[in-house]
C-alpha cells in the first residue's frame, strides 16, 4: 500500500503543527526550558512520599536519598511512557507522573505496622498488577463524564490541591521554628507577583515561561536574604544507578495487599479525572480507548517501580494547572520533563540543586497553577444546561461533598479503614458523588419531574413586569439590536446614560 503522510504546517513562531494540539512540536531549546518548569511544579511532591515513607521506616539518610533518586527515575520513565505512548500504554497527553500521594497513609501503616518497606513493594506489585486487569473496565464508564461531572471534578481537583499550595507558601514543614513566619509567607508572595508580573509581559515567550522565571526570581531573592541554602549540593554521590532491590525483595501479605488495591481504586478514578481534564484543557477527543491507554500507562509504570524502590505512580494534578497557565499543550514539553527527572534520578547532584529551591517559592507559583485549575472547571461547568434539570444540585452536593476532607481532615477517622481511604481524597469524593448523581438523575429518569426541586427553580430566565411595558407588539431583538414592529432599530441606551 501506498501510504502517505499527511503535510504538517508550520505556524509563524516555526512550531510544529498537526491535528491534534497536543502533537505539536516544539525547539528542543523551548522544549526543555518548558520541561523544567513542570519538574520544578512536581518536584515538592514528588520528593515528599519517599521522605515520608523512609522516615517511617526508620531508613538513614543514605537509603532515603535512594528511595528519593527512585522516585524521580521511575517518575521519568512513567511521564515518558504516558506522553510518547507504546502499543496499547500510554494516553499520549501532556501529563506528568509520579509517586501517587494518595498512598502515603496506606504505605505508612504497612511500614509501621511490622511488614517494613518489602511488604510495601510487594502490595504495591500485586495492587498494580489487579489496576492493570481492570483499567479496560474504568475506561469504558467515560460516557458517563458529562461536562457537569467534568467540571465538578476539574474544579475539585484545584480547590482541593490549595492547602497544598498554602503549606508550601509556610514554608512545607509543619515542625520548624520559621513556619508560617512572614518572611516565608512574603517570599511566596513575592514569587506569586513575580508570576502574574511576568504573565503581563507583551513578549509571549516570557508570559509562557512565567512560572519557571519566577521561580528562579524568587530563588535569587531567597538567597539575597538568606532563607536558600545551597551548601548541601556538593554532598554525596554525582552520578548513582537505581540499584534493584536495594531495599530488599518485596514480600506479599494478605492485608497490606488489600488496602494498596482499595488505594489503586482512588488512583485509577484520580488518573482518569486528570486525563479528563488535561483533555479538556488541551481540546483534544479523549474516548475510553484512550483512558484505558493512560491507565494501563500508570499500573504498567506502579508495577515496575518497586524493582527500583519507588512506589504507586499516578499523574500529578499540579502540572495539569501548568498546562492551562502557559497554554503550552504539547506532550513532547511534558516528554523532556520526562527525560529531566530521569536525568535528576541519574544524577543525585542535580536533584540536591532543585530540592535547593525553597519550598515557600513553589507555594506562590502553586497558588496560581492550583486556582488556574479550578478556573478552567467553572469554565467547563459555564457550557452545562441547568434549565429543567438536576445539574445544578449535581454540582453543589459533588463539591460540597467534595470539601469534606479539605475542610475537617479528620472527618473520616471514625469510618471503616477502606471508606476512610477512598473519601478522604477530596477529588475521589467528588468524583464518586458526581457519577453517581448524574447516574440518579440523567440516566434513571424513572420518577423525575419538570422542575423536581427549589434548586432549579432560580435557574431559568426572569423577566420584570416594568421591562415589558415599554415594548409593543411585534418588536424583536435581532443581531444585539431591538426593532420595533415597523423594522426600525430602537435607540437602547445603559443606565449610566439614562441618569445623565
Amino acid at each position: 500500500m501506498n501510504m502517505k503522510k499527511k503535510p504538517v504546517a508550520k505556524s509563524r513562531s516555526g512550531h510544529r503543527q498537526s491535528a491534534r494540539p497536543e502533537d505539536e512540536g516544539l525547539p528542543i531549546a523551548s522544549s526543555f526550558a518548558y520541561g523544567f518548569q513542570h519538574v520544578l511544579t512536581m518536584y515538592g511532591g514528588i520528593i515528599a512520599v519517599p521522605l515520608i515513607v523512609g522516615q517511617a521506616a526508620g531508613l538513614s539518610p543514605a537509603d532515603i536519598g535512594i528511595l528519593i533518586a527512585a522516585a524521580l527515575f521511575m517518575g521519568g520513565l512513567a511521564t515518558l511512557l504516558q506522553t510518547l505512548g507504546l502499543p496499547f500504554f500510554g494516553s499520549q497527553l501532556p501529563l506528568v507522573q509520579g509517586v501517587s500521594f494518595a498512598s502515603v497513609a496506606t504505605m505508612v501503616a504497612i511500614v509501621t505496622g511490622g511488614g517494613g518497606l518489602p511488604a510495601v513493594f510487594g502490595a504495591v506489585i500485586v495492587s498494580a498488577a489487579v489496576g492493570l486487569l481492570i483499567a479496560p473496565v474504568f475506561s469504558k464508564i467515560v460516557r458517563f463524564f458529562p461536562p457537569v461531572v467534568t467540571g465538578t471534578v476539574i474544579t475539585t481537583i484545584g480547590l482541593t490541591l490549595m492547602p497544598v499550595a498554602a503549606n508550601w507558601a509556610m514554608g512545607g514543614n509543619r515542625k520548624a521554628a520559621d513556619y508560617g513566619s512572614m518572611a516565608n509567607i512574603g517570599l511566596a508572595g513575592i514569587t506569586l507577583a513575580l508570576v502574574l508580573l511576568l504573565s503581563k509581559v507583551g513578549s509571549a515567550t516570557i508570559s509562557r515561561l512565567s512560572i519557571l522565571l519566577a521561580m528562579v526570581g524568587g530563588t535569587i531573592v531567597a538567597v539575597a536574604t538568606g532563607m536558600a541554602d545551597f551548601s548541601n549540593v556538593g554532598k554525596g554521590p554525582i552520578v548513582a544507578f537505581p540499584t534493584p532491590f536495594h531495599l530488599g525483595a518485596p514480600t506479599f501479605e494478605a492485608a497490606a495487599i488489600i488496602s494498596m488495591v482499595i488505594v489503586v481504586l482512588v488512583i485509577l478514578t484520580e488518573t482518569m479525572a486528570d486525563i479528563l481534564a488535561v483533555g479538556e484543557i488541551v481540546g483534544t477527543k479523549v474516548d475510553s480507548k484512550r483512558i484505558a491507554a493512560g491507565l494501563r500507562a500508570d499500573m504498567g509504570s506502579s508495577l515496575v517501580a518497586p524493582i527500583f524502590g519507588s512506589f504507586t505512580q499516578s499523574a500529578f494534578a499540579q502540572n495539569v494547572g501548568l498546562v492551562a497557565v502557559t497554554k503550552i499543550k504539547s506532550r513532547y514539553v511534558v516528554a523532556a520533563g520526562g527525560v529531566i527527572l530521569v536525568l535528576l534520578g541519574l544524577l543525585p547532584v542535580l536533584g540536591r540543586v532543585v530540592a535547593a529551591v525553597p519550598t515557600a517559592v513553589l507555594g506562590g507559583a502553586g497558588i496560581v497553577l492550583f486556582g488556574t485549575v479550578a478556573a478552567s472547571g467553572i469554565r467547563t461547568l459555564a457550557k452545562v444546561e441547568y434549565k429543567n434539570n438536576m445539574n445544578l444540585i449535581i454540582v453543589a452536593a459533588s463539591i460540597g461533598f467534595g470539601m469534606i476532607p479539605i475542610a475537617a481532615p479528620t472527618f473520616y477517622d471514625k469510618f471503616p479503614t477502606w471508606f476512610g481511604t477512598i473519601f478522604h481524597s477530596g477529588i475521589s469524593s467528588a468524583a464518586v458523588m458526581a457519577i453517581l448523581l448524574n447516574l440518579l438523575f440523567n440516566h434513571l429518569k424513572a420518577g423525575n419531574s419538570e422542575n423536581q426541586s427549589v434548586f432549579v427553580a432560580g435557574t431559568g430566565r426572569v423577566i420584570r413586569e416594568e421591562d415589558l411595558k415599554c415594548l409593543a407588539d411585534g418588536d424583536r431583538f435581532e443581531g444585539g439590536k431591538l426593532i420595533d414592529c415597523d423594522g426600525k432599530e430602537v435607540p437602547v441606551e445603559s443606565a449610566s446614560t439614562s441618569e445623565h
